[in-house]
C-alpha cells in the first residue's frame, strides 16, 4: 500500500513539471504563444547567467581574454606535444634547456621590437636565437602563438594548421623548448608562446652537414569549424553552459515567431508581432560575441 501511495504522489509532480516546461519553452494558448523563457524576465535571467559565468570564469582562473595570466605552461606544452606525437606513433621530444633559452630570447625580442613574425624587422631569423643559446642544430623549426588562454587551445590551434602540425610531428626533431611570456604588443596586453624544435648536429669527421630549418607561417590556415572548436576549448564549462542557454533561448524565440499569427490583434499591430525574431537575433548575437571573445588566439 505504501508503494502505491508514493506513485500516486509523484504523478501530479510530473504533470506540474511538464506544464511549467511547456509554459517556459513551448508557445501555446496557455502562455499566449509567448513562452516565459523569452519574456523580459526570462531574457534577463539568461543574460544574468551569462554575465555571471563569464565573470566567475576569469575570477577563478585568473586569466584574461587578452592573454594576460593565461594558464599555459612549458610542462603542459611538452606533455600535449608528445601526446600528439604518440598518437601518430612517433617518438616523444626531449625538453631542452638551450632551446627554451632561445625561445625566451625570441619572445623577449618580439616584445622589445614590437613585432609578431618569425623574422624580426631588422632581418633577424629564429635561428639567430639558437646560436645565442649555444644550440648547434642539424634540423630546426619554430611555431608561434599569441593570446591563447590555455595550453590545450594552443596545441589544438597548431594541430589544426598544416604547417604548424608538420613542425609538431616532424620525425627529424628530437628536442623542443618553450617560452611563455606576458607583455604589451601594439599597446595591448599579450601572451606570446614560442616553441623551438631541433636536432643537434652530430660531429662526424670528414662529413659536412647542411642544416634544415622550418618556419610555420603565421597565417592561420585552419578552417572556420576548427577555429570555433578552439574557442570552445578556451571556455570554462560554466561559460559553455551559458552559451548553450543563449542559443536555446534563441531557438525558443524563433519557434515563438512561427506562431505570431496566433497572437492577439492588439499585439499584431505593434512591434511585438515580430518579437520572436528580434529576440532570436539578439540572444544569438550575444552568444556569438561570447564565443568571439574566446577566439582571440592567433598562430
Amino acid at each position: 500500500m505504501k508503494k502505491t501511495k508514493k506513485l500516486t504522489k509523484k504523478e501530479p509532480i510530473r504533470r506540474r513539471v511538464r506544464r511549467r516546461a511547456q509554459l517556459t519553452m513551448v508557445p501555446h494558448a496557455a502562455n499566449g504563444f509567448h513562452p516565459h523563457l523569452v519574456r523580459w524576465y526570462g531574457i534577463a535571467a539568461m543574460l544574468l547567467v551569462a554575465v555571471m559565468s563569464f565573470a566567475a570564469s576569469h575570477v577563478m582562473t585568473g586569466s584574461s581574454i587578452l592573454g594576460v595570466k593565461a594558464n599555459i605552461t612549458a610542462v603542459d606544452l611538452l606533455n600535449d606535444t608528445n601526446a600528439e606525437r604518440t598518437k601518430q606513433g612517433e617518438k616523444p621530444l626531449a625538453y631542452n634547456e638551450q632551446l627554451s633559452t632561445a625561445a625566451y630570447l625570441k619572445a623577449k625580442d618580439m616584445f622589445a621590437k614590437q613585432y609578431w613574425a618569425h623574422t624580426a624587422p631588422n632581418g633577424t631569423t629564429p635561428w639567430h636565437w639558437f646560436a645565442e643559446a649555444g644550440y648547434n642544430y642539424a634540423d630546426a623549426g619554430e611555431n608561434l602563438a599569441k593570446n591563447f588562454t590555455t595550453t590545450d587551445a594552443t596545441i589544438a590551434a597548431w594541430m589544426a594548421s598544416t604547417h604548424h602540425r608538420e613542425n609538431i610531428l616532424n620525425t627529424n626533431y628530437t628536442d623542443v623548448g618553450f617560452a611563455v611570456m606576458d607583455g604589451t604588443l601594439d599597446n595591448q596586453p599579450t601572451t606570446l608562446v614560442v616553441a623551438l624544435y631541433g636536432t643537434p648536429v652530430k660531429a662526424v669527421a670528414g662529413i659536412s652537414t647542411t642544416a634544415n630549418t622550418t618556419m610555420a607561417a603565421t597565417d592561420d590556415d585552419s578552417s572556420f569549424v576548427a577555429k570555433l572548436g578552439l574557442s570552445v576549448q578556451s571556455m570554462t564549462p560554466a561559460v559553455i553552459g551559458s552559451v548553450i542557454l543563449l542559443f536555446a533561448g534563441g531557438l525558443v524565440a524563433l519557434l515563438a515567431h512561427t506562431y505570431r499569427r496566433r497572437l492577439p490583434p492588439a499585439v499584431k499591430r505593434s512591434w511585438r508581432y515580430h518579437h520572436g525574431l528580434y529576440k532570436a537575433i539578439g540572444l544569438t548575437s550575444v552568444a556569438i560575441v561570447i564565443v568571439a571573445l574566446y577566439s582571440g588566439g592567433q598562430i
